[in-house]
């Protein structure tokens, strides 16, 4: 079996994603969605990811409804599902929750705070421990960028939150995530996307902070989801 990955623009890949399934030589197969590829049988992968995008789930997007029909479809087999930013909101539409605009925009290094139901869950708790001391933070940075939020779907469980954005993320089920954040961005990929931007200097300096950490949280959580 292998991984089926889903991207819904050219410039927004799966990063550190792609980086531990290589690493792990795990089997995938990357699906350019707007390059107009279309959807594969599904039948021979046992695990979805769905990355960003700049538009919105509610705009009028074939391959978008293609991708909120694989996330119903693989729930029901009881395979599982990831979704990062336009990923986690596509799933939540798939699963019957409103999407809509944030109060504002939230990009650049902002914290998350876990909420009571990622205390109880182990692939989250992976995320909190500090990759090099090893101690366990409630709340920690993120790489954010998004103009839009998700109600979590009935069923789920909330799992983050922050200050602009109260769901940041959620699971549903036992095997099928959904992070409003960008867990999956290499330090090029950040210059790159907000080149030229306001505020792009904090971001810069943030980045070099707060990334070595950063990408150590996101490879315990991969080998949790991925490969235990």
């Amino acid at each position: 079996m292998a991984i089926l990955i889903c991207k819904n623009i050219e410039t927004e890949g799966p990063g550190t994603i792609e980086d531990y399934l290589v690493r792990k030589s795990v089997p995938y197969r990357i699906v350019e969605l707007a390059k107009g590829e279309g959807l594969p049988n599904h039948d021979s992968f046992d695990t979805l990811v769905m990355m960003g995008g700049p538009m919105s789930v509610n705009d009028d997007i074939p391959y978008i409804r293609g991708e909120e029909k694989l996330v119903r479809d693989f729930i029901a087999k009881g395979k599982k599902v990831f979704g990062v930013c336009l990923g986690a909101q596509i799933m939540a539409t798939a699963l019957g929750a409103r999407v809509y605009p944030g109060p504002q925009k939230e990009i650049g290094w902002y914290n998350i705070e876990l909420t009571g139901g990622s205390l109880q869950d182990p692939l989250m708790r992976s995320l909190a421990v500090h990759p090099v001391v090893k101690d366990f933070w409630e709340r920690f940075k993120v790489f954010h960028w998004h103009g839009e939020t998700f109600d979590v779907p009935a069923g789920a469980v909330r799992l983050a939150s922050s200050k602009l954005y109260p769901n940041q993320a959620f699971r549903y089920g036992k095997n099928a995530y959904a992070f409003q954040f960008h867990i999956e961005v290499r330090k090029e990929m950040i210059l790159e996307w907000l080149k030229g931007e306001p505020g792009f200097e904090q971001i810069r300096e943030d980045t070099e902070a707060f990334y070595e950490e950063y990408t150590g949280r996101a490879a315990n959580f991969y080998k949790g989801f991925f490969t235990d």
